[in-house]
This record gives structure tokens, C-alpha cells and sequence, in this order.
């Protein structure tokens, strides 16, 4: 990893461009590194004069122009008006599904985590879902989930606008091949190769002996998350801010 980049950074600038051409795009209310992403985007594209990008962070009051909270998302995901959003989950496997209930035979499940909430709803309506998760393991990228919260894939009968665009770790990045319901390995971020993709990941997926090297923010960007995109999530998440490198 670069000195003049975090890990984290880099994630800020990836997420970024995998929201490259959405117009509104929407973020849980823990999501930090997303809304730092989707705020980055939102700058970027100011500065080249480019259409503004609408930006709903569930919990904000700068940057959300939702009045009911996430019944307003809902809405505005079934009338097609959500082009983004991201997902999370204790499990995501293969197939890009995610688990958000618990690890085990459910309901015995002995690991409970805090449900499943609107995923499936929003992971069938909104054509761009980023699927981020930070830890990239074996324990977090699995074959199989131990229950299904959300579907990455459906049956050809089933209308079905949206699912996976892509999974972010902290480790690599794959994009979704929503046909063959696999993953493609992209890039993997400085300080890692293949191999240790190949080893902390538990589902198979293709282009597995990857060499591409996930793109670093040049000086400009990175002056910007530290110093415009820092300020911006203060109002938000304000300890998240608290601990990002801040300008020189």
C-alpha cells in the first residue's frame, strides 16, 4: 500500500467509481466508508461539471431529502428512482447472496446478527447493489450462506430489476456475472496477490490467478476525501471522521 493512501482510502475511491453514472444513490445509516464513496463521487463530478449525483444517507439531515425515513426509500426504490445502494452481511456466498440473520440451522441459530430488515426487497429493485464488506474471509465469503436474506440471483419467470453489481472487501474486487450467477475476480489491492484471494475466499469464482492491481486515488482525490469528504461525514459519522487522515 502506498504511503500516501489507507486501506480505507482506497476503499472511499473504489466505491466511487463503481458508482460512476448513477444519479441517486442511496446509504444505510453504518454505512460510513459507502457514504463516503457515494459524497466522494458526488464531488468529483461537481469539479469536472458534470450531472449532480442525489445523495440519501438514512439518518442524515445535510445530506438525505427523505421525510419517513426508510418507508420513503421503499417508495422511492419500487417507483425506479434508486440506482444504487449497498448491502453488507455476516455471510455473502457465491451465488451473491447475503445472510444478515446468523450463522447455523435457523431459528437455533447460534450467532444471530440484526436481520434481514428490507435487503430482499431493495436487492430486487435496485439495478446497481454493491455488495461491501470489509473482512475478507473464509468466514464471510462462504460457499453457501446459512440462510438466505436476500437472493443474489432468481429463477428466468421472475421479474427482477435488480441484484449484485459487484463485492468490495478489503482485500479484492469482484464484479457479478448475474447470468452465470458467479463472481469475477477484477483487481486485488496493493499488499495482497492472488493466492491470498484464492485462500480467504470459500466460494470458487473466475478469473481466479488475477495480476490486475486495484487503481490508488491520485493527489487530487486523496486531498479531497481528507479534506472536503471528511468534513462532509462529521454531520453523520462523526467517529468515523474523527479518526481519517485530514488534510496537510
Amino acid at each position: 500500500m502506498s504511503q500516501s493512501c489507507t486501506g480505507r482510502e482506497l476503499l472511499i475511491y473504489t466505491i466511487a467509481r463503481l458508482l460512476n453514472g448513477v444519479q441517486h444513490v442511496a446509504v444505510g445509516q453504518s454505512s460510513p466508508m459507502p457514504a463516503a464513496g457515494a459524497m466522494l463521487l458526488r464531488a468529483m463530478n461537481q469539479d469536472a461539471g458534470k450531472e449532480d449525483v442525489q445523495l440519501s444517507i438514512l439518518g442524515s439531515v445535510k445530506h438525505n431529502s427523505f421525510t419517513s425515513g426508510a418507508g420513503e426509500l421503499f417508495d422511492c426504490a419500487a417507483q425506479g428512482r434508486l440506482d444504487a445502494f449497498f448491502l453488507g452481511g455476516g455471510q455473502i456466498d457465491g451465488q451473491g447472496n447475503v445472510n444478515l440473520v446468523g450463522t447455523g440451522d435457523y431459528p437455533n441459530s447460534p450467532v444471530r446478527w440484526p436481520g434481514s430488515f428490507g435487503s430482499a426487497y431493495l436487492y430486487f429493485l435496485v439495478p446497481r447493489v454493491i455488495l461491501f464488506r470489509e473482512e475478507h474471509s473464509v468466514r464471510s465469503l462462504v460457499e453457501r450462506v446459512d440462510f438466505v436474506s436476500a437472493p443474489g440471483a432468481s429463477d428466468e419467470t421472475v421479474y427482477r430489476k435488480g441484484g449484485p453489481h459487484a463485492l468490495l472487501t478489503n482485500a479484492a474486487l469482484f464484479s457479478f456475472d448475474r447470468d452465470a450467477r458467479r463472481f469475477r475476480l477484477e483487481s486485488i489491492h496493493p499488499g495482497f496477490d492472488w493466492r491470498d484471494i484464492r485462500t480467504t475466499t470459500g466460494f470458487s469464482y473466475d478469473n481466479e490467478k488475477c495480476e490486475t492491481t486495484t487503481p490508488l486515488p491520485d493527489s487530487k482525490v486523496l486531498s479531497t476525501i481528507r479534506g472536503r469528504i471528511r468534513e462532509e461525514l462529521h454531520e453523520c459519522y462523526p467517529q468515523f471522521a474523527a479518526r481519517m487522515p485530514g488534510p496537510d
